[in-house]
């Protein structure tokens, strides 16, 4: 079952890539529709703005990403207890010793990266190994570390990096034509008939609701990935209760106390970001009463 999930994440990989790059190319045509009247030059530059995102997350997604959450690298001797665990949890999943870093915040959270098990990390709050005992401990960091056996970590990588470009094309396009970078003394031949108002609304919706497709994408993949990766560390800590009761507490977390990017948020083994302001669409995670339901019932 396990080697079967691993292997559908990484046709998933390919299938998520495609995705988001027709995405990229919508809102490019859409945004040089409407700024220079070329969609195929906006189709062009939103590729190439997609394959350097991409490109620099899987080779440098580590760095990237934890640069992104004021992350910080440790040694064994800044948090023995954590560095252990995460070298007991990668022995046992049978990977490369990830690096391990630490957030400075209060709230109880933790999440892995990178783009393959040779390159990933592991990172965690101050708050989640301040008030969470061994067990508990264990159970968040097996989480982390399954998602990095089970490729989860690759399709992420590539999620935040596209789902990030096509926020930034979406950004600049409507800036631009807010602002009045667009040719606003362009002939009318477009705007007088009907399919060139088509084409014009199509455009802009295309700006508008391309970012919100790519985070629904990019959510519901998060959402399903954390149930196997809640039994995936059962598996290795042989301790189920630890897994649940880490769960019970990350349940009661206060947010990150500084803002998450909706693109970084899915990383996350629990929603960052304040729960109340966060619809259950738009959320990366299953709810965690669910998630404690399904490993009860293991």
């Amino acid at each position: 079952m396990l080697y079967q999930q691993i292997s559908q994440n990484k046709r998933k990989t390919i299938l998520l890539i495609f995705v988001f790059f027709l995405l990229l190319a919508c809102i490019g045509a859409a945004a040089g529709y409407l700024l220079t009247e070329s969609y195929q030059l906006g189709i062009a530059l939103a590729l190439i703005i997609g394959v350097i995102y991409a490109a620099t997350m899987i080779f440098q997604s580590t760095s990237v990403v934890m640069g992104m959450n004021n992350a910080k690298q440790i040694s064994v001797e800044d948090a023995p207890e954590f560095f252990h665990i995460v070298e007991d949890m990668a022995m046992v999943a049978q990977i490369p010793m990830p690096k391990v870093y630490i957030i400075e915040d209060p709230s109880l959270n933790a999440f892995a990266t990178g783009s393959s098990p040779q390159n990933a990390a592991v990172a965690a709050t101050s708050g989640l190994l301040a008030l969470m005992n061994r067990e508990e401990l264990e159970g968040v960091i097996g989480h982390e570390v399954s998602h990095i056996r089970n490729y989860d970590i690759r399709i992420s990588t590539i999620a935040v990096a596209l789902a990030s470009a096509i926020t930034l094309i979406s950004s600049i396009g409507t800036r631009m034509l807010w602002f009045g970078g667009g040719n606003r003394n362009r002939s009318n031949n477009r705007d007088s008939n009907g399919l060139g108002i088509v084409l014009l609304l199509f455009s802009l919706l295309s700006l508008v609701l391309a970012p919100l497709v790519a985070s629904l994408i990019q959510l519901a993949i998060s959402r399903q990935r954390e149930f196997l990766a809640d039994a995936s560390s059962v598996e290795l800590t042989r301790n189920p209760e630890g897994m649940i009761r880490a769960l019970e507490k990350l349940d009661h977390s206060q947010p990150m106390q500084a803002p998450v990017d909706d693109a970084s948020a899915a990383l996350y083994i629990n929603e960052p970001r304040a729960k109340e302001k966060v619809s259950s669409l738009f959320s990366t995670h299953p709810p965690i009463a669910e998630r404690i339901k399904r490993l009860r019932h293991m």
